[in-house]
């Protein structure tokens, strides 16, 4: 647990961004969307370097800068960062991201939605152009879990847009962090009928249990690396009903998402990066220090220059984590 701390307190500015890419969006979610805006404290953001928080699966951005108990939120861990001189001022932007299917992978999907674009052409332009911060060279993505595979993979895909990254405990190697979630997805369908019986009886749900939502992350991980609109909620899952067996056509749909598939064909953009920082917990329970590992490996293996660091903890409560990466970010962008 932190301490409380008296370092001078930022500013948090909520703005509204009205995404004519999310209109009519399959899922139905909606257009208009909370960005929620730090300003360290006496600095209007102007000149500063922007960092932009992608959350968690069934996280927002605006769930970050809530009260947190026992503890800080990220606000508050900025106000002492900052306020203590270990890290510089930045602006950080928090969007809301969640969709209907309980996250996002940051991505472009014809289902999910094209979050990918969204965040680099609506959430971050609108961001930047009301507080005059960040621009070629001076923004970076960070985030974990779904938010760290974002940030990892728009690193791969658009190094000429962020300047740095950072990937706390990112989804990689899916066989692993994936594969073996199939069995059980399938034996909570058959008992609701289907992805359709399925989603009307969570959605209807006063409180659902924590199996129902890890059922929905592979719904939602099914509509974003494989999406089907022509299905129940855009879904086809890459596995048969009947035996789980995998149906390598659409399996591979998949794996074309995975970052050691991506970084293949794009590592040599990670080398235009001013900073790339990877983490992951040694004990994480989703079994994703393996494809760190793998993926610092090959990155180590092909010169891309990058932080990799492994700390004694599991998947969870581990924002303690930024205190690391977010000076490491605004260093490395003001370089």
């Amino acid at each position: 647990m932190t301490a409380r701390h008296n370092h001078p307190a930022g500013t948090l500015t909520r703005i509204h961004v009205d995404s004519a890419l999310l209109k009519d969006n399959f899922l139905g979610d909606p257009t208009s969307r909370a960005i929620d805006v730090y300003t360290p404290h006496g600095h209007d953001g102007a000149g500063l370097p922007l960092l932009v928080d992608l959350t968690g699966y069934t996280g927002s951005g605006l769930s970050h800068t809530a009260w947190k108990n026992f503890g800080e939120n990220v606000p508050e861990r900025l106000d002492r960062l900052i306020g203590s001189g270990v890290m510089e001022p930045a602006v950080v932007a928090f969007p809301d991201c969640f969709t209907r299917l309980g996250g996002n992978q940051y991505v472009n999907s014809s289902v999910m939605g094209p979050w990918e674009d969204v965040l680099i052409t609506e959430f971050t332009p609108a961001v930047e152009a009301r507080f005059n911060c960040g621009g070629a060279g001076r923004r970076a993505v960070f985030g974990k879990s779904s938010g760290g595979y974002g940030a990892i993979v728009h690193a791969l895909l658009h190094a000429d847009y962020w300047a740095a990254a950072a990937c706390h405990s990112g989804d990689m190697a899916f066989e692993l962090c994936y594969g073996r979630e199939f069995p059980s997805v399938l034996r909570a369908l058959a008992k609701k009928g289907g992805v359709q019986g399925f989603m009307e009886a969570f959605e209807a749900s006063v409180k659902p249990s924590g199996g129902d939502i890890h059922v929905l992350m592979t719904l939602a991980m099914a509509a974003t690396y494989d999406p089907d609109p022509s299905q129940p909620f855009g879904v086809r899952l890459p596995v048969t009903d009947d035996t789980c067996e995998r149906i390598d056509d659409l399996w591979a749909n998949w794996l074309a998402w995975d970052p050691l598939t991506l970084v293949e064909r794009h590592h040599s953009a990670l080398k235009q990066l001013k900073g790339l920082f990877i983490d992951c917990g040694d004990v994480d329970q989703y079994d994703l220090v393996y494809g760190a590992r793998r993926l610092h490996r090959r990155l180590d293996a092909l010169g891309v220059p990058h932080e990799y660091h492994e700390f004694p903890d599991d998947h969870s409560g581990i924002d303690y984590r930024m205190d690391v990466s977010l000076p490491y970010l605004v260093g490395v962008l003001n370089g």
